[in-house]
């Protein structure tokens, strides 16, 4: 078990990131700087999986603003159509949105760790950003958990949750997987693919 939590603390994302240095801000006035054009209203986005179903994520701007903008960004540019689940273990989580390049430009890391308030606690169904030791190095990769992960919380930067297609979001975290290159048992035999994710009208 110690060795895995080493793996989440550690990096796992293939990208590559440019570091940035974070500083923490005093009390209260921590999320002064995080700005959204997008309102404090929850966003829906629905994820089409193959062979898996669909899943309607909740977004929460209000909780991180910066974080729910960036994804939303990349789902308006259709960056995770065709993308794939590339990591998975099951009751943890599993891991998509890596597109195999290291040109994407990071964003601030929204929580507490990093001086930032969000409250949001790792259960099952939210979903998170994904990053490297550097807390400011979150692209485009994010995960949905498939079980309570607190250890996450206040560390990584929760930005909505699974409202409905938990049986989808159960049935990908239990594909056949094999060993990664880390020696994790998260790496799915067959490919699980996006195949379409997009704003609910």
């Amino acid at each position: 078990m110690k060795r895995f939590l080493s793996f989440i603390l550690a990096a796992v994302m293939v990208l590559s990131m440019a570091a940035l240095t974070g500083c923490k801000k005093d009390e209260g006035t921590a999320n002064e700087d995080s700005t959204s054009s997008l309102g404090s209203d929850p966003i829906t986005v629905i994820m089409e999986v193959k062979d898996h179903g669909s899943m309607t994520i909740e977004l929460y701007p209000d909780v991180a603003p910066i974080t729910v903008e960036n994804f939303v960004k990349y789902v308006k540019d259709g960056f995770y159509d065709g993308l794939t689940f590339h990591r998975i273990y099951k009751d943890f989580m599993i891991q998509g949105g890596d597109n195999g390049k290291n040109d994407l430009t990071p964003i601030k890391g929204e929580f507490t760790a990093n001086g930032f308030q969000n409250d949001l606690k790792h259960t099952k169904g939210v979903i998170s950003m994904a990053r490297t030791q550097d807390m400011n190095s979150a692209t485009s990769q994010f995960f949905i958990c498939h079980g309570t992960a607190s250890h996450l919380d206040g560390k990584y930067a929760a930005f909505g949750t699974v409202v409905e297609g938990f049986e989808t979001l159960d049935s990908i975290a239990s594909v056949e997987v094999r060993m990664n290159m880390f020696g994790e048992p998260s790496d799915p035999v067959n490919p699980v693919i996006i195949e379409k994710v997009y704003i609910a009208e």
